[in-house]
């Protein structure tokens, strides 16, 4: 099946043409944390078909924006990863999660939530920890960020020897976040935890 196109002459058009397609950039905000195997991926991503996962895969690899490939053994397991073109969506993902915080207002009932979704938006406030990575502990999850400019960005579960730790409600994550809260309010509030202390 010929993928659709919005046919325009125009980049904003031709970017759409490539990620424009629903799941398609939360794969991406997935892959931002490094390879990953399709299981990985579709149980970080609740709500989507194995169909539609396997398509958009298929698709961002055609494109360029992922790469498949073997991992050695003993695992032996195909890992999706992003390609330098596909990592370039950083900044448009951080400009998505700045445009779509207000929208977080109130949890809805239905809504899935993984630790690490707040990566993205929360790594940008953390620079006055100094570079380095940081850990970050909410009820949800752990997940740890990198401040040091390195990549992954983010990953899922503890770090190896963080640099700090941050122990934090989710609330107080979103509102450092979107800007409302610095982390040297939320620290001196009592709302976050550092270790160690600064």
């Amino acid at each position: 099946m010929p993928r659709r196109s919005y046919d325009q002459y125009c980049p904003a058009a031709r970017a759409l043409d490539a990620v424009g397609d629903r799941w398609t950039l939360l794969i991406v905000r997935e892959l931002l944390a490094g390879p990953r195997r399709y299981t990985d991926l579709h149980a970080d991503l609740p709500g989507v078909s194995t169909d539609v996962l396997a398509s958009r895969l298929k698709d961002m690899e055609r494109d360029g924006l992922t790469t498949r490939r073997r991992l050695p053994p003993p695992g032996a397991v195909f890992v999706y990863e992003l390609s330098a073109r596909g990592r370039e969506l950083l900044p448009v993902l951080a400009a998505l999660a700045d445009w779509g915080a207000p929208a977080l207002a109130e949890r809805r009932p239905t809504d899935a939530v993984r630790a690490h979704w707040f990566a993205i938006p929360l790594a940008r406030r953390l620079g006055d920890l100094g570079a380095g990575v940081i850990e970050v502990r909410l009820d949800e999850g752990v997940f740890h960020v990198r401040t040091d400019g390195g990549e992954p960005l983010y990953g899922d579960g503890p770090a190896d020897r963080p640099a700090a730790t941050l122990t934090l409600d989710a609330d107080t994550c979103i509102a450092i976040s979107d800007g409302s809260l610095s982390l040297k309010e939320g620290i001196s509030r009592g709302s976050v935890l550092l270790d160690p202390p600064v």
